[in-house]
């Protein structure tokens, strides 16, 4: 949901003395690359010493928050470097759209940066989306990751330039080590990995099967206000996966069925619904449907194999997901599986 407050850490300082992580296994060697398919870049990984910028493109974000990504850059053994426009503010943006731009397309050409890390989402992304320079992006593929908002930054990214991006943690989001395990096993050690939900996301299955394709997706309320534009990917055969936050179940509804009149739905080989997070309807005493049977309605007649629940989204526990990459998913398990690695 755009206007989504991302997760913040109730106890940072907690967090950053208990947070252990092992960064010896970040220094095996680079995995092997995407092959041949010139339309699709894969970033360079990262590695103890690496500089990861901190930019805001959606909502704004206070020098605290500044200073806890800092640290948790730290604590990967990485270096923080700010965009310049990191802290400003306009009134629900993080500055002018123009500037907001201008410290994606710097960092993209500053040969010293090697990563960029989203300070949070809210709104603001798509704005942005025709200022930025997607050939310099393409001649320099860097690791772009976050989630919310920040799903029109990832999937314009990869739509104009071909380069891999990452739905992920954001700055403010709480780096528990579930969260920080996938990190650096997808952006570190460029592993081809199995995303498995924690114990407590349990798995409800739409349509049974297998299914292999280019993973694509994020927030529901973005890509439904993407629909029309220049900045969306090919979805034939492709894996889309969709989250949610505090949106009525009528909503929903109507997003998903915006998707599936644009045609969108139709050309896909596999579907998850990830999480949605205090999706209700709007009043307890109107008349409404569930959510499952939204999903029964509208997504069991496309036959592909589909499931509810995943680690993606609004919640603590968030794996970090390729956008872009080719998976296979199985939605009798809830399992994805990576089937080469996103970074080089």
């Amino acid at each position: 949901m755009p206007n989504s407050q991302c997760p913040i850490p109730k106890n940072r300082r907690l967090f950053l003395k208990s947070l252990g992580l092992s960064l010896l296994a970040t220094q095996l060697p680079a995995a092997a690359s995407l092959g041949d398919r010139p339309n699709t870049i894969a970033p360079p990984r990262l590695k103890v010493g690496d500089t990861v910028a901190l930019i805001s493109p959606a909502s704004p974000v206070d020098a605290e928050d500044v200073e806890f990504a800092k640290q948790v850059l730290s604590k990967f053994g990485l270096k923080a470097k700010l965009g310049k426009h990191v802290l400003d503010e306009y009134g629900y943006l993080a500055g002018r759209d123009s500037d907001r731009a201008a410290d994606v397309n710097a960092m993209f050409g500053d040969r010293s940066v090697r990563a960029l890390l989203t300070m949070r989402g809210g709104w603001g992304c798509n704005r942005i989306l025709p200022l930025l320079d997607y050939q310099l992006i393409r001649q320099n593929p860097k690791i772009t990751i976050g989630f919310s908002d920040i799903t029109a930054l990832l999937l314009g990214i990869y739509a104009r330039s071909g380069v891999i991006t990452f739905h992920g943690p954001v700055g403010i989001s709480s780096w528990n080590p579930f969260s920080t395990s996938y990190a650096q096993r997808i952006l570190f050690q460029g592993q081809s990995a199995t995303l498995r939900n924690p114990r407590q996301i349990s798995v409800e299955t739409i349509v049974p099967g297998k299914a292999r394709g280019r993973l694509l997706g994020g927030n529901l309320s973005v890509i439904a206000s993407m629909v029309g534009s220049d900045y969306l990917p090919d979805w034939n055969q492709a894996i889309l996966f969709v989250e949610e936050v505090g949106e009525d179940v009528y909503r929903i509804d109507r997003m998903l069925t915006q998707l599936k009149l644009a045609g969108i739905l139709d050309q896909l080989a596999g579907f998850i619904f990830t999480q949605c997070i205090d999706c209700t309807a709007e009043d307890d005493e109107d008349p409404s449907l569930t959510l499952p049977q939204v999903l029964q309605d509208l997504i069991k007649p496309l036959g592909i194999p589909a499931w509810y629940g995943s680690a993606i989204g609004h919640l603590r526990d968030n794996f970090t997901v390729p956008i872009g990459l080719e998976v296979e998913i199985d939605a009798s398990r809830g399992i994805i599986r990576m089937l080469e690695s996103a970074t080089v």
